[in-house]
Protein backbone atom coordinates (compact mmCIF):
# COMPACT_ATOMS: atom_id res chain seq x y z
CA UNK A 1 0.00 0.00 0.00
CA UNK A 2 1.26 3.25 -1.14
CA UNK A 3 1.54 5.72 2.07
CA UNK A 4 4.20 8.00 1.32
CA UNK A 5 6.24 9.25 -2.10
CA UNK A 6 8.85 7.10 -1.09
CA UNK A 7 6.80 3.89 -1.34
CA UNK A 8 6.27 4.63 -5.51
CA UNK A 9 9.32 2.45 -7.25
CA UNK A 10 9.36 4.99 -9.53
CA UNK A 11 10.29 7.57 -7.02
CA UNK A 12 13.14 5.14 -5.02
CA UNK A 13 14.37 4.17 -9.14
CA UNK A 14 14.84 7.72 -9.80
CA UNK A 15 16.38 8.63 -6.34
CA UNK A 16 19.15 5.99 -6.53
CA UNK A 17 20.05 7.19 -9.69
CA UNK A 18 20.13 10.98 -8.62
CA UNK A 19 22.55 9.55 -6.04
CA UNK A 20 24.76 7.74 -8.85
CA UNK A 21 24.60 10.59 -11.06
CA UNK A 22 25.98 12.91 -8.32
CA UNK A 23 28.75 10.68 -7.65
CA UNK A 24 29.76 10.55 -11.09
CA UNK A 25 29.18 13.88 -11.51
CA UNK A 26 32.33 14.44 -8.91
CA UNK A 27 34.82 13.02 -11.83
CA UNK A 28 33.59 15.78 -14.30
CA UNK A 29 36.46 18.01 -15.23
CA UNK A 30 36.63 21.69 -13.49
CA UNK A 31 36.11 23.09 -16.55
CA UNK A 32 32.74 21.83 -16.93
CA UNK A 33 31.87 22.86 -12.43
CA UNK A 34 29.22 25.70 -13.99
CA UNK A 35 28.23 23.95 -17.49
CA UNK A 36 27.45 19.73 -17.41
CA UNK A 37 27.97 19.27 -14.11
CA UNK A 38 25.92 21.80 -12.31
CA UNK A 39 23.36 20.69 -15.09
CA UNK A 40 23.15 17.19 -14.83
CA UNK A 41 22.68 17.45 -11.33
CA UNK A 42 19.52 19.28 -11.20
CA UNK A 43 18.35 17.17 -13.93
CA UNK A 44 18.67 13.80 -12.17
CA UNK A 45 18.08 15.49 -8.76
CA UNK A 46 14.63 17.12 -10.54
CA UNK A 47 13.26 13.92 -11.25
CA UNK A 48 12.70 12.69 -7.90
CA UNK A 49 11.49 16.38 -6.72
CA UNK A 50 9.31 16.51 -8.97
CA UNK A 51 7.20 13.29 -8.03
CA UNK A 52 7.64 14.34 -4.42
CA UNK A 53 6.32 17.63 -4.75
CA UNK A 54 3.71 16.19 -6.79
CA UNK A 55 2.90 13.56 -4.66
CA UNK A 56 1.88 16.20 -2.01
CA UNK A 57 -0.24 17.40 -4.07
CA UNK A 58 -1.94 14.46 -5.27
CA UNK A 59 -5.38 15.44 -4.25
CA UNK A 60 -5.50 17.28 -7.46
CA UNK A 61 -5.35 14.89 -10.00
CA UNK A 62 -4.51 16.94 -12.74
CA UNK A 63 -1.64 18.73 -10.26
CA UNK A 64 0.05 15.78 -9.71
CA UNK A 65 -0.36 14.72 -13.49
CA UNK A 66 1.64 18.31 -14.28
CA UNK A 67 4.14 17.41 -11.69
CA UNK A 68 4.61 13.88 -13.45
CA UNK A 69 5.06 15.23 -16.19
CA UNK A 70 7.88 17.11 -15.12
CA UNK A 71 9.38 14.46 -14.06
CA UNK A 72 8.90 12.95 -17.44
CA UNK A 73 10.54 15.81 -19.26
CA UNK A 74 13.82 15.75 -16.98
CA UNK A 75 14.03 12.25 -17.31
CA UNK A 76 14.54 13.30 -21.38
CA UNK A 77 16.83 15.91 -20.60
CA UNK A 78 18.92 13.68 -18.21
CA UNK A 79 18.94 11.50 -21.82
CA UNK A 80 20.43 14.43 -23.78
CA UNK A 81 23.04 15.29 -20.77
CA UNK A 82 24.22 11.65 -21.23
CA UNK A 83 24.27 11.56 -25.14
CA UNK A 84 26.53 14.96 -24.56
CA UNK A 85 28.41 13.57 -21.43
CA UNK A 86 28.97 10.32 -23.74
CA UNK A 87 30.14 12.37 -27.07
CA UNK A 88 32.58 14.87 -25.30
CA UNK A 89 34.30 11.55 -23.63
CA UNK A 90 33.22 12.08 -20.44
CA UNK A 91 31.80 8.62 -19.96
CA UNK A 92 32.16 5.69 -21.75
CA UNK A 93 29.61 4.22 -24.48
CA UNK A 94 28.65 1.37 -21.79
CA UNK A 95 28.09 4.02 -18.74
CA UNK A 96 26.44 5.91 -21.62
CA UNK A 97 24.05 2.77 -22.57
CA UNK A 98 23.26 1.50 -18.82
CA UNK A 99 22.15 5.29 -17.81
CA UNK A 100 20.00 5.78 -21.13
CA UNK A 101 18.41 2.27 -20.29
CA UNK A 102 17.40 3.53 -16.59
CA UNK A 103 16.10 6.75 -17.94
CA UNK A 104 14.33 5.05 -20.44
CA UNK A 105 12.43 2.74 -17.44
CA UNK A 106 11.93 5.62 -15.41
CA UNK A 107 10.37 7.66 -18.26
CA UNK A 108 8.12 4.39 -19.23
CA UNK A 109 7.44 3.88 -15.01
CA UNK A 110 6.39 7.74 -15.03
CA UNK A 111 4.03 7.59 -18.25
CA UNK A 112 2.38 4.62 -16.77
CA UNK A 113 1.84 6.02 -13.65
CA UNK A 114 0.55 9.47 -15.03
CA UNK A 115 -1.98 7.32 -17.07
CA UNK A 116 -3.19 5.50 -14.20
CA UNK A 117 -3.45 7.97 -11.36
CA UNK A 118 -7.33 9.14 -10.88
Amino acid sequence: MIQDFRDLAVYQRSYRLAIEIYKMARDFPREELYGLTSQIKRASTSIPLNIAEGYGKRENVNEFKRFLLMAIGSCNEMRVLMDMIMDIGIITKEKHDMYEQEYDEIGKMLMTLRKRWQ
